[in-house]
């Protein structure tokens, strides 16, 4: 397979008052295009700190992160908000839903940053509400979905612009077993049937499962690296 992020050496310290506080330390990773990986390890281990770096939401003390060809490392901010808009969908642990909004037009926001139009972009949400299995609810507000339809929403807006990359933080810590199980499977089928290289934060083993690697960091270092059994 071919490799979509690469990083090398990379570390990253945050200012703590009059201490500097490494987060990560010279991490080493290979990502190939089209795997799904889980991020596990204890609270305070890095997993955040590495997904945001990842996703170019953050910028690294040291090292080298290159997706899809591109040192993102390099990039100035301007350049990260640009890159991420094109190449990376994000879904988080809160949906981040505008609540005057209805599902449909949640899902269109990412793509007003485009060059499309009212009707393509439309469009192009409504495909993505029916991947997601939303379709029928697309003119619905969020206080008016159950949490897990608000994930697939936060899904759908992730999607639309077609990314290569999608980075989860905690996807189902919000939500009750079935509910998380009906979105992992969701996490899967983009991953297995669309080609969606994705990478999840997770504390919960069963999460981990649905990946098709598992990664292990403890105080800032990658300890272990595991294909899963499927």
């Amino acid at each position: 397979m071919d490799t979509l992020v690469s990083i090398n050496h990379l570390t990253k310290t945050y200012q703590r008052g009059p201490e500097k506080v490494e987060v990560l330390h010279g991490i080493n990773l290979d990502i190939a295009k089209g795997d799904f990986v889980a991020l596990m390890g204890p609270s305070g281990s890095g997993k955040s700190t590495l997904l945001n770096l990842i996703g170019g939401l953050d910028n690294p003390s040291g090292g080298e992160i290159t997706v899809e060809g591109e040192r993102i490392d390099r990039m100035s901010p301007g350049q990260l908000s640009q890159w991420r808009s094109r190449h990376v969908g994000f879904i988080f642990q809160f949906y981040n839903l505008m609540p005057a909004l209805t599902a449909q037009k949640n899902v269109e926001l990412p793509l007003l940053l485009s060059p499309l139009g009212a009707a393509q972009r439309k469009r192009n949400a409504e495909i993505a509400l029916t991947l997601v299995g939303l379709a029928e609810r697309r003119s619905h507000r969020p206080n008016e979905l159950s949490g897990g339809q608000q994930q697939r929403v936060a899904i759908a807006r992730a999607i639309v612009s077609d990314p290569t990359l999608l980075i989860c933080d905690e996807p189902t810590g919000d939500l009750d077993r079935q509910s998380a199980e009906d979105i992992l499977g969701l996490l899967r089928l983009l991953n297995r049937e669309h080609g969606k290289t994705i990478v999840m934060v997770t504390h919960d083993p069963k999460a981990a499962e649905y990946a098709t690697h598992t990664l292990h960091l403890d105080k800032g270092t990658l300890v272990e690296q595991q294909p899963d059994a499927h």
